[in-house]
């Protein structure tokens, strides 16, 4: 889209109009996540550039119904409205094609109340009304590539981390899908072997990571959904198989999207204070720890995401935070903060670097997987930042939830004991859920029936003595991991 010589934050109808004029697009696409998280598709043949402009100031009707549950059949319809400055073009469309994402309105012509795009876009606008600052996320994305077995150079079980070639298997399709992915306009940081690999019935399973980097939560959904779309459809065309799915099988290492956050104020990012963690970084943490039980209900969304979240992996169990730690559910990444110039240590032909890119500092939640819905788990981990920043005793709570130890060691037990858990199951979020919804609904952010058909999703599962059931019965595991081999 270089061509309009604008970013695409300025993009207007005139402009894809004119566009679609010159390179001869044969089609448009109106894009729209719906409750499973997937995007779904509309197209049509453009004939002239009156009817590109009239679809795009109105948009089209679509069966709201079949694409959220708590939408009756009688009162169905929806219109769905492309939001300009998403447009792209289809990498993998063989007529030219023009796609769009979409918003949601009602009968009335208001924005969808439920729709979790448009929660999440209250839930940042509610954020920086109360709190006068920004709320920015980002996410790393996980997933397992999936093939028929590679012959040699088998890498080492369970040690793929950051693996290069030959060993790792697919960091050309990942290098694709990143580039695929920038086309498109995400923001990709950068692209990585994870650890999990290794071969089960005749097939090999590689881990792989994409992260992206910090933007507005609201942007940072759309290039979530849409990177799972890019990864996806190359997928197919390479003729390999992809997975998003928290669990695939016992004793390997399962996928997450740890969401990162950051703070803004007046463009400075607030999460530092000189060379330390702040008290506004340490309050909105605190609010991560008093809402965690029930962010598990936006962020682990069927049964095989509580097989991923159990003791003694990587995957959090207990509500605490730290520095630099794994185990922990909220982790504070390694910052520059030492004071040392490392790039003239080793590159000696470079001026001395003096100063903090305190840009780059982050709090990141650990819990999350692939499965879940990204623009209402956005919405939670702002709301509940939110909340941190307006409790009264939020440096307490991050003093007391505070960790400097690997809490799965056994030596540790005694402090593990005084924190709280997360849920085992569907089920025991929809009651965490339940407990606390009156946060989430505060200031109108999620609305009643949003977080009714969370909870009615959630129980609907019937999960509550999942964990004790595959203890006596391994192999249920392994049908539950099939039935959710494409969640989210």
């Amino acid at each position: 889209m270089e061509k309009i010589g604008k970013p695409a934050s300025a993009f207007t109808k005139a402009d894809l109009v004119r566009y679609v004029e010159q390179e001869e697009i044969r089609m448009v696409n109106f894009m729209y996540p719906a409750s499973d998280g997937r995007l779904k598709t509309l197209n049509f043949i453009i004939p002239d550039g009156e009817y590109l402009d009239t679809i795009l100031t109105y948009g089209e009707r679509v069966d709201g119904s079949s694409l959220f549950p708590f939408i009756e059949a009688g009162s169905s319809d929806l219109y769905v409205v492309p939001r300009i400055r998403t447009a792209f073009i289809d990498p993998f469309a063989e007529l030219p094609t023009l796609c769009f994402l979409c918003s949601y309105f009602d009968k009335d012509g208001n924005r969808l109340q439920s729709a979790p795009d448009y929660t999440l876009q209250k839930a940042t606008a509610v954020f920086r009304n109360v709190t006068g600052m920004e709320f920015e996320a980002m996410g790393e994305l996980e997933y397992y590539v999936i093939a028929d077995n590679q012959r040699g150079f088998a890498a080492t079980d369970q040690k793929g981390y950051h693996e290069s070639a030959p060993f790792a298997k697919f960091n050309g399709f990942r290098a694709m899908c990143m580039n695929y992915i920038a086309l498109i306009g995400g923001a990709v940081k950068y692209g990585h072997s994870e650890v999990g690999n290794f071969s089960l019935n005749g097939k090999t399973y590689e881990q792989n990571e994409i992260e992206f980097l910090p933007t507005n939560a609201n942007d940072a959904a759309d290039q979530l959904v849409m990177a799972k779309w890019i990864i996806r459809n190359l997928a197919w065309e390479y003729g390999l198989d992809v997975t998003f799915a928290p669990k695939i099988t016992v004793g390997k290492a399962g996928s997450g999207m740890h969401i990162h956050m950051r703070i803004l104020k007046d463009g400075v990012n607030q999460v530092l204070q000189g060379n330390s963690l702040s008290a506004t970084a340490r309050r909105a943490i605190a609010g991560l720890m008093a809402l965690a039980p029930s962010i598990t209900a936006f962020g682990n969304v069927n049964p095989s995401s509580y097989l991923r979240l159990v003791p003694h992996q990587e995957a959090p169990t207990s509500v605490c935070w730290g520095d630099r730690n794994r185990s922990v559910l909220v982790r504070v990444p390694l910052s520059w903060t030492s004071g040392k110039d490392m790039c003239s240590q080793v590159n000696p032909l470079e001026a001395p670097v003096n100063g903090i890119p305190a840009r780059k500092q982050t709090f990141e939640m650990r819990s999350p997987d692939a499965s879940a819905d990204v623009y209402l788990l956005l919405a939670a981990l702002a709301v509940a930042c939110r909340h941190g920043l307006e409790m009264p005793d939020a440096l307490e709570t991050a003093e007391k939830t505070y960790v400097d130890v690997n809490i799965h060691q056994t030596e540790n037990q005694a402090k593990m004991a005084e924190l709280d858990h997360l849920p085992d199951s569907c089920a025991a979020s929809a009651v965490r859920l339940q407990e606390q919804r009156a946060i989430y609904q505060q200031y109108d952010v999620f609305t009643p029936a949003t977080v009714d058909g969370i909870i009615r999703m959630l129980e609907s599962y019937e999960d509550a003595g999942l964990r004790a059931e595959l203890a006596a019965y391994p192999g249920m595991m392994q049908a539950l991991v099939d039935r959710y081999f494409y969640c989210g």
